[in-house]
């Protein structure tokens, strides 16, 4: 599971173009949106290429927008939420 959380922040950081940030910036509950001071403080454009990422990465498609909120909340949701869609 960590090997997937570093992945994901690799992933979120060339996706968004941070810039600025490594991947050990980035705390796995830590919220991704919003100015809550320790997230990323991340906006509905930044979700839209996360899901994108999810799709082409990982083969998951979120239809639902109430789903995909929940996913998206940090790097550990994500995980977590990609773990449960592999086979086992």
């Amino acid at each position: 599971m960590e090997d997937l959380k570093t992945k994901l922040k690799v992933q979120i950081i060339e996706a968004l173009n941070l810039q600025d940030i490594k991947p050990e910036d980035i705390d796995d509950n830590a919220a991704l949106f919003g100015d809550g001071g320790e997230g990323l403080g991340l906006d509905s454009i930044d979700s839209l290429e996360l899901m994108v990422l999810m799709e082409r990465q990982y083969h998951i498609k979120v239809e639902d927008p109430r789903e995909g909120r929940k996913i998206l909340t940090s790097v550990q949701s994500m995980a977590d939420f990609i773990k449960s869609k592999q086979p086992a």
